[in-house]
């Protein structure tokens, strides 16, 4: 595809600009280009010193897919000051790479400029010679993108903060790996052990010591790596930071997973249903609300330590569940993972350390709770673009702390278990969860027209291209592409 030409226009605004005070978007100042360019000439020096030669700069399209232009070193001074070209109609892919389109985007008309974020450009550790950069975009004449979903995310955290609110954000990546082969082929695990077992990591210690290793080396804290249920699975958890970085470090991740695997003659699926009927992959959001350094998940009269806030900002977030699928669980496949008794959260109710609700609320061990505090969404899976995902969620969590709604009772126990119509369901397909998104005031104002109907096209077309196919057709055709 063409890269367009070069227009005039503004790079992209500090995430403190893209907002005003009721969270609505305003015009970005006018950066001064020779600035940006000094920025970049640091990173490209720093970058020369490792050895790099090229930069990755990545944005995550409407099915969850990261897509990529690169540029050599020597180009990256420019990139930075005037954008790449990328085509509005990467925001209809679906994740077989079809092309749809929207009211508002999609056809083949068109130019946007794609800017990498310079302050997050990282050496990748397991590719010699790269460097990855997470992108914005804008049109060619300096106007925020209505589809950047990036931008999306970045409008929502500029919200909080003009209430005075800050976020720390995680996102849990789960993968599957596998022994290489042909995409048709059924996956052969490189390791039988059980669950959560010592013996996986044995078998696989090399492999997992360089997933370490190289993660470190790109500056980011591992909490921990262990193995998990499904065959093959793996999991590894990060420390936290703000919504949009841990957005950015869940793609980074991913791309790190990838690239270690295939040095090990490995391939790996972050897809929600490698195998119907098993246990797929989960994307689980955890999140933390913060006013002056205090985490208000903790020290208030609410359930378990809640202050007022952070209850109003989780219902919120539970009462819009079932909208926010369309953001979180973009696959159709996400549905065979989402299912009961499968710690999935299939069900729209909270609990204290509940993994059968679809909001775990996380106190963490007395002594360190005013830090560790937290609630989970563990409906989501990582066919979800992460910016969408934490942009959505914080949408709806700031509309319940501004409604001062309240958690409906906590919900002890399997879900499953209650009698019928005690405890509701999450939406058990993508038809479902697509009508709510289609009575959501809340999300088509908060995400913009373009961004909404965008979003609504491609969940459609992907609704409608599987919706004849067997479970084990569906986990086939998206096995890899995640």
């Amino acid at each position: 595809m063409s890269t367009g030409t070069v227009a005039e226009g503004r790079p992209e605004p500090s995430a403190e600009s893209a907002a005003g005070p009721d969270g609505g978007a305003v015009p970005p100042p006018r950066i001064d280009r020779a600035e940006r360019g000094e920025r970049a000439q640091v990173a490209v020096d720093r970058l020369r010193t490792a050895g790099v030669e090229a930069v990755a700069v990545t944005w995550v399209d409407n099915a969850g897919i990261a897509r990529v232009k690169a540029v050599p070193l020597g180009g990256l001074v420019h990139a930075a000051q005037w954008g790449v070209g990328t085509a509005p109609c990467f925001d209809v892919f679906l994740a077989d790479d079809t092309i749809v389109t929207s009211p508002l985007i999609g056809g083949p008309t068109g130019d946007l400029r794609l800017y990498p974020d310079v302050e997050r450009i990282v050496p990748l550790a397991a590719q010699p010679g790269w460097a990855w950069a997470p992108g914005d975009r804008y049109t060619q004449g300096g106007a925020p993108h209505p589809g950047c979903q990036r931008l999306f995310a970045r409008r929502t955290v500029a919200a909080a903060a003009a209430r005075g609110l800050a976020l720390k954000a995680g996102i849990e990546i789960e993968w599957v790996v596998a022994l290489a082969g042909p995409p048709q082929e059924e996956p052969r695990y490189p390791t039988a052990g059980p669950a959560y077992g010592m013996q996986r990591l044995t078998e696989l210690s090399d492999y997992l010591r360089d997933v370490l290793r190289a993660l470190g080396e790109q500056g980011l804290t591992v909490l921990q790596i262990h193995p998990e249920y499904a065959a093959g699975q793996f999991e590894v958890s990060v420390a936290p930071e703000g919504p949009v970085e841990a957005a950015d470090t869940s793609v980074l991740i991913r791309h790190t997973v990838r690239a270690v695997s295939a040095r090990h003659g490995l391939r790996v699926s972050f897809a929600p249903a490698v195998e119907a009927g098993g246990v797929g992959n989960g994307g689980h959001l955890h999140l933390s609300l913060w006013r002056d350094g205090h985490n208000l998940a903790h020290g208030g009269p609410g359930p378990h330590g809640l202050t007022a806030e952070a209850e109003g900002f989780l219902a919120g977030v539970l009462g819009a569940l079932p909208e926010l699928l369309v953001l979180g669980c973009s696959s159709p496949a996400g549905y065979l993972r989402l299912v009961p008794q499968h710690w999935a959260g299939a069900y729209q109710c909270w609990g204290l350390e509940n993994r059968e609700a679809a909001l775990r609320l996380v106190t963490g061990s007395t002594g360190e709770r005013a830090s560790a505090a937290n609630a989970e969404v563990k409906c989501f899976d990582a066919t979800a673009n992460p910016y969408l995902a934490v942009g959505g969620v914080l949408a709806a969590g700031l509309a319940g702390l501004d409604q001062r709604l309240a958690l409906p009772p906590e919900f002890t126990g399997d879900p499953a278990h209650a009698a019928p119509g005690a405890v509701p369901r999450l939406p058990s397909g993508p038809a479902e969860a697509l009508a709510a998104y289609r009575r959501s005031a809340l999300l088509r104002e908060a995400l913009g027209e373009p961004l909404y109907g965008a979003v609504l096209a491609v969940r459609q077309a992907e609704n409608e291209q599987y919706a004849d196919a067997t479970p084990e057709d569906l986990a086939a055709a998206t096995r890899w592409r995640y």
